[in-house]
């Protein structure tokens, strides 16, 4: 299609969540108390393991770069959905909607990695106890953090430009909280079907290949704990693996319905909760499935109070 005969859209307008109109400075005030959470809770996880020594072993190294990676994916999208909710003029440039959209899938990208590499890591510690500090040294574990940096990175490259080269003619109105490739998509003026085709195998082959080899690894941990006789061993080894699991099952039991599928199959309210869920809660929460239930976490505070004279 010739796009010199259409005019060119050069900004979008998210409508976020049309229903809710008349209370939209409550969910302001919500949104920006779950956002300063957020930041504050995975600052504060990042900064601990940064400055206690005995949590620099693998297990908290990568804790620590998922707190560092949830303060970028939340930048992403919740500061412009905190300014649309106060703004008459909910608009976003055509350049400043691709990118957010790239920043966005990149690091969820990296999520999809990193909750990947703690699981093989966990795998290890407790299937392989005996070998598991020759296998997953420092070493190994900066460069699997580097690895699920740059693959995260270079991940949505393209379905961006196939993105960029649409003709978007009009309208121009957004049916999310944030732009998506989905919602986006559908604002073309031309067949979409190869943008949707490729989404669609990227997303399967990036979320449900990650999202196997988790449930693979806990499968055979599953079976290695069942042997362990006494049922203190079975807790612990149970316990070291909870809160990973946890953030597992919230984070990609909201993505799946989202991005694997070919068909939009659900209503746009469906829609815009799941995206809640995986780009706000799933953030917001994980400082407190990490810190409430992990004794070492608790213990490292402490001591960390107690070092800078809080507690005695």
């Amino acid at each position: 299609m010739d796009r010199g005969n259409w005019s060119q859209v050069t900004e979008f307008i998210i409508l976020g969540f049309p229903h809710l109109q008349g209370v939209q400075v409550y969910l302001f005030l919500l949104l920006l108390l779950i956002y300063l959470t957020t930041i504050l809770g995975n600052l504060l996880i990042f900064l601990l393991v940064c400055l206690d020594s005995l949590l620099h072993i693998p297990m908290y190294q990568f804790v620590s770069i998922l707190s560092l990676l949830e303060l970028g994916y939340t930048a992403t999208t919740i500061p412009k959905m905190l300014s649309n909710l106060l703004s008459e003029k909910k608009t976003i440039s055509f350049s400043g909607c691709l990118l957010q959209i790239y920043f966005f899938h990149s690091l969820g990208a990296t999520e999809c990695y990193l909750l990947t590499a703690m699981a093989y890591d966990r795998y290890l510690a407790i299937c392989q106890p005996l070998h598991y500090p020759t296998l997953m040294t420092p070493e190994l574990c900066a460069k699997i953090a580097v690895g699920c940096w740059l693959g995260g990175l270079a991940g949505p490259v393209a379905e961006i430009s196939l993105v960029s080269r649409l003709p978007f003619c009009g309208p121009n109105h957004i049916q999310h909280i944030f732009c998506d490739f989905p919602p986006v998509l559908s604002l073309a003026c031309t067949d979409t079907s190869i943008n949707v085709l490729v989404d669609f195998v990227i997303n399967s082959c990036k979320i449900l290949a990650t999202f196997l080899l988790i449930l693979s690894s806990y499968v055979q941990i599953i079976f290695t704990v069942l042997r362990i006789p006494s049922a203190a061993g079975k807790r612990k080894a149970f316990s070291t693996c909870a809160s990973h699991l946890t953030v597992v099952l919230i984070f990609y039991g909201s993505i799946l319905f989202t991005y694997v599928r070919l068909k939009k199959s659900y209503s746009l309210d469906y829609d815009r909760a799941l995206a809640v869920v995986y780009s706000v809660l799933t953030p917001f929460l994980n400082p407190f499935i990490y810190s409430l239930r992990n004794k070492e976490i608790k213990e490292a505070v402490r001591r960390q109070l107690k070092r800078a004279g809080i507690l005695k």
